[in-house]
C-alpha cells in the first residue's frame, strides 16, 4: 500500500509541477514507477479522478483564482494555463462551476474550487517519526484591522479532522475563491460570545474588508471582528508529512510561552487563528493579545 501512495503522489507532484504543460500518462507512468494502465488505475483509487480529470480541476482552479483578481484577460489566462482554445476552456469553465469566465471575472462569486490533497498526506502515520529538538519558533506581534470573517460553522468540533468529519474538506475550496485580505483562509477558534448554540468552537472561514457586501454562500455566516493585536507563532519549515508534528511543534510553544515578557497578556476576546500547515514556510498561528 506505501509504495502505491507514494507512486500516486510522485504523479501528483509531477502534475503541479508541470501544470501548464503538456502531460501524458505515459509521463506519469514514469515518475510513477509503474505500467500507464497500473498508473491510471492507481491514481483513480487513490483520488476518485483519472489524471486527466485531475489536472483539468486544477488548471480550472488557477485560471479562477487569476480570473477572481481580475489582472488578466480570458484568453491569456485561458492559453497561459493549460487550456489550448479560448473556447474550449470557457466550455469547461462554464460546465465546472457554472459561469462564463468573462462574467466571473468582471462579478466574482464564491464557487466550489478542487483542492487538491496530497495523497501520502492522507494516509501518513506519524509513528516513531520525531522533529528535531534544536528547532526555532518565531515570534512577531502584527495587528490585523476591523474585518468581517465569512464562516461556515460546525457542530462540536474542535480541530480541523474533526471539522472536515462534520463538514467535510470541499470548504477550503470554496473560501479560497473569495478574495482575502489576508491573502488565504483561515480556520479559528472562536470566543464563547461568537459561538451559537449547537454550533462548533471550531469554524473555518476567510477575513474580508469590513466594508464588505459581497456574496456569502449559502449556508456561511459573517462575523464582525474588531481591529486587535496578534502574537504570531511560526515554525521552521518541515516535510509535509510532518504536518501533524509541526502542529504540536507550534502548540507546545504556546502553552508554555508568558506574553508579559512582552507586556502583553492574552487576549479571550479575540479568535486564535491557525493557518494552512505549509511545509516551506513552516506551520503558523496566531494569538489575540492585549
Amino acid at each position: 500500500m506505501q509504495e502505491h501512495i507514494e507512486a500516486v503522489q510522485r504523479m501528483q507532484d509531477y502534475i503541479r509541477e508541470h501544470l501548464y504543460e503538456e502531460i501524458s500518462i505515459t509521463q506519469l507512468a514514469e515518475v510513477s514507477l509503474f505500467s500507464p494502465w497500473h498508473a491510471r488505475r492507481l491514481f483513480l483509487e487513490y483520488t476518485g479522478l483519472t489524471p486527466s480529470e485531475y489536472i483539468r480541476k486544477l488548471r480550472l482552479r488557477e485560471t479562477a483564482l487569476r480570473l477572481r483578481d481580475g489582472e488578466d484577460r480570458v484568453v491569456d489566462v485561458a492559453l497561459e494555463c493549460g487550456f489550448k482554445s479560448t473556447d474550449g476552456f470557457q466550455r469547461a469553465f462554464n460546465k465546472e462551476y457554472g459561469h462564463n469566465p468573462k462574467a466571473y471575472a468582471t462579478s466574482p462569486v464564491p464557487l466550489k474550487l478542487f483542492t487538491p490533497y496530497g495523497v501520502k498526506f492522507k494516509f501518513v502515520k506519524s509513528g516513531d517519526r520525531r522533529l528535531s529538538s534544536t528547532r526555532k519558533v518565531f515570534l512577531q506581534v502584527i495587528s490585523k484591522p476591523k474585518r468581517k470573517v465569512i464562516v461556515k460553522r460546525g457542530i462540536a468540533a474542535k480541530d480541523y479532522w474533526t471539522y472536515c468529519e462534520e463538514i467535510g474538506c470541499d470548504v477550503w475550496g470554496i473560501l479560497t475563491s473569495i478574495r482575502s485580505i489576508s491573502g488565504e483562509p483561515v480556520c479559528l477558534w472562536l470566543p464563547e460570545q461568537y459561538i451559537i448554540p449547537g454550533t462548533s468552537e471550531y469554524v473555518q472561514g476567510v477575513e474580508v474588508d469590513s466594508q464588505y457586501d459581497g456574496m456569502v454562500p449559502d449556508g456561511f455566516d459573517v462575523l464582525e471582528f474588531p481591529a486587535a493585536k496578534y502574537l504570531m507563532f511560526q515554525g521552521e519549515p518541515f516535510s509535509e508529512e510532518d504536518y501533524e508534528l509541526a502542529i504540536k511543534e507550534i502548540e507546545d510553544a504556546i502553552e508554555k510561552y508568558d506574553p508579559s515578557l512582552i507586556g502583553f497578556q492574552w487576549d479571550n476576546t479575540n479568535p486564535r487563528i491557525q493557518l494552512e500547515p505549509i511545509g516551506s514556510r513552516g506551520y503558523i498561528e496566531l494569538e489575540a493579545i492585549c
